[in-house]
């Protein structure tokens, strides 16, 4: 009878075990999900005061200084050597080329055209997943993902007016990047911290963005105010460090493609914190786009 007993304890404290580390990394997702959505208006209140180009490199000083000061506290040891590639993968991508390319795209681009491709980027994150790690999602997977990035795509084109922007270039490049620092970051994650993994990109690009701040500062205007500091604390410890860290930290629990699949929220979440921080309107769509966007959550998550 004992050895019944704990031949049947073992797998269901298993299946327990891995769903709450699955609702565990869910939850950390999800909340660099909201975190990202408050990029776009922090940093169109940077740009009231700074340049494009001095923002993105004033920003990533301040949170690499964030970054290496809990590096220090918690005596992070250095990465092993096989992981400073993907390390370099995740700086070019998130620290540097994410951040310039909308920052850029901002600058002639309203934050709901931005957030019309920023929309694509779950869908994108799975790709570039799926060819780096070799992992198969379902059809029903790629189906409920593809869904999701049409719904959100047509409602932001709807939000602002099916107009292209000149930006959209920018926008373009920046989810090709973005997905893939994301899939490598992902795969960092699961062989150390997530917040080391961020932590040490945001070091490695340090002397890049402090001479792009001394350059950026000497070139363009700087006119400080309240929303311009408020935007650029923001984007530096919120978006930057503390979003990308719960990110990686979930998305290695739950992995790349399922955790991409939340980011397909993301949008809405921008066009409602446009409203209230940028006095954006939103259309009476809204609340439709965002049930239909919330099922296909669903849908991908159970896959």
């Amino acid at each position: 009878m004992t050895a019944q007993n704990s031949a049947t304890l073992h797998p269901t404290i298993a299946v327990e075990g891995t769903a709450r580390r699955v609702g565990g990394g869910t939850a950390l997702a999800s909340l660099g999900v909201i975190a990202f959505s408050l990029t776009f208006p922090a940093t169109a209140w940077g740009l009231e005061s700074f340049g494009p180009w001095s923002f993105v490199a004033v920003r990533s000083v301040l949170a690499a200084l964030i970054a290496g000061g809990f590096l220090l506290a918690g005596r992070a040891p250095l990465p092993a050597r096989a992981h400073w590639a993907g390390i370099a993968v995740v700086a070019a991508g998130v620290v540097v080329g994410f951040p310039l390319l909308t920052t850029l795209a901002l600058t002639t681009s309203t934050t709901s055209h931005a957030a019309v491709v920023v929309g694509l980027l779950p869908l994108t994150t799975a790709a570039v997943s799926a060819l780096r790690t070799g992992a198969r999602p379902s059809r029903r997977f790629w189906v409920a993902a593809v869904a999701g990035a049409a719904v959100v795509l047509g409602f932001t084109l709807a939000q602002s007016g099916g107009a292209l922007s000149v930006g959209d270039g920018y926008l373009f490049g920046a989810l090709l990047v973005c997905a893939a620092g994301y899939t490598e970051g992902g795969r960092l994650a699961r062989v150390m911290p997530g917040w080391h993994v961020i932590g040490w990109a945001l070091v490695l690009c340090l002397p890049l963005s402090a001479a792009g701040s001394a350059l950026g500062l000497a070139y363009e205007p700087v006119h400080l105010t309240g929303h311009g500091l408020t935007g650029l604390l923001w984007t530096a410890a919120g978006s930057t460090f503390l979003g990308l860290y719960v990110w990686y930290r979930g998305m290695a629990e739950i992995g790349a493609p399922r955790a991409s699949q939340l980011q397909l929220a993301q949008p809405l979440l921008t066009l409602v914190w446009s409203v209230a921080l940028l006095g954006e309107h939103l259309s009476p769509a809204a609340p439709a786009a965002a049930c239909a966007v919330l099922l296909c959550i669903a849908v991908t998550q159970r896959v």
